[in-house]
This record gives C-alpha cells, structure tokens and sequence, in this order.
C-alpha cells in the first residue's frame, strides 16, 4: 500500500463491478471522502465502493439526538482563482496525463475545470463548477 489509506494516488481495496473485489487507485476525492477510483485488475475508473470488510470497519457510529445545532458557514477559499489559458484546448481528464496551472480539463464525473496548483508531480488541484477537487496526475500505465 502507497500513502495514507484513502489519499489520493493511495492503493485500497474496493468493489469493481467487473472483476468484484480487488485492489483500486484511488483518483479522485470530494471534500471528506474518497469519490472515485481506478480498479487495479481491468483499469475500469468508478466510484468508491468499500469492500465489505472496509464498510464494516468505517461504518458511522450512531449519535445520540441532541438538540438543533447552530447553522455551519461554508469556508470560503481566499486564494485567487486561475483563469484558464485560452491557447491550450481542453482535455479529457486522465490520471496518466500530466497538467499545468491554467490548463483546461474535461473530468468524466465533475466536467470542465481548470488547473489551479500542481503538488508535486502526482497531484493537481483543479477548480469545477462544484468546487476545487485534488486529483492524481502522471501515474503512467503498466
């Protein structure tokens, strides 16, 4: 296993509906939780969907009803937005492309965004209609 179990570009196992259990890439996270991966086996790219032994271990504890909480306020990102380039076309999103600020991606479940930052040579930060979304880049077949 690579990373921290659920970060992206970490090794989990998961459920492909083609080849059933079997070790997944995580590619893409939303917020607190993993929002798709890439299966190990036939390379199919899904949602997450947690092994039974994962869903067992990660089920949410019940909580007690307590009384109405107050309202929570979005946190707003203070950081400038990068606008796309507009002498770069769009491309389809794939983990094993690599990308730079500005450029303009098409991704299969979140549409069309725009680089923002690039971490290292395996993550890029990129700013969708729904929000900023941190995905796996340069992961080269094989």
């Amino acid at each position: 296993m690579s990373g921290r179990t659920g970060q992206v570009g970490s090794e989990l196992e998961a459920i492909c509906g083609r080849c059933g259990e079997a070790w997944h890439i995580v590619i893409a996270r939303n917020a607190d939780r993993i929002a798709q991966v890439q299966c190990g086996e036939c390379g199919a790219r899904h949602r997450y969907r947690p092994s039974a032994a994962a869903a067992a271990e990660h089920a949410p504890k019940r909580r007690t009803p307590s009384r109405a909480s107050p309202a929570r306020s979005r946190k707003i990102d203070a950081r400038p937005v990068v606008e796309a380039d507009p002498s770069r076309p769009s491309r389809a999103f794939s983990p094993r492309d690599t990308y730079q600020v500005g450029d303009r991606v098409l991704h299969p479940t979140f549409g069309e965004g725009v680089v923002q930052t690039t971490q290292g040579a395996t993550k890029v930060e990129v700013l969708f209609e729904a929000g900023t979304k941190l995905l796996v880049q340069g992961r080269g077949g094989g």
